[in-house]
C-alpha cells in the first residue's frame, strides 16, 4: 500500500519519533533516508512511502498518533 504523508500538525513534532516511525512502517526505507524524509515532511512538502499490507493497520495508527496527515494512494 502506498501512502502520501501530507503534513505533521503536531505543535512540537518529535523528529526522532517521526523518523523512527517512517523507518519501521515502510518496507524499503533506511534510517538515514527516514531522517531526510522527516526533514522534508516537517518543511511542509509531501512524502511518499510504501507500507506492506500486513503492517498497514499499525502503520496508520502510528502515523495518527504522531499527528501526521496522510492519504492512501493505493
Amino acid at each position: 500500500m502506498k501512502l502520501n504523508l501530507l503534513s505533521c500538525d503536531a505543535q512540537r513534532p518529535d523528529r526522532r519519533a517521526i523518523s523512527k516511525c517512517i523507518a519501521e512502517v515502510s518496507s524499503n526505507i533506511s534510517d538515514s533516508l527516514a531522517n531526510e524524509l522527516t526533514d522534508i515532511l516537517l518543511e511542509g512538502d509531501a512524502v511518499d512511502i510504501e507500507v506492506s499490507d500486513k503492517n498497514s493497520g499499525s502503520a496508520l495508527r502510528s502515523l495518527r498518533k504522531l499527528d501526521i496527515d496522510y492519504e492512501i494512494v493505493e
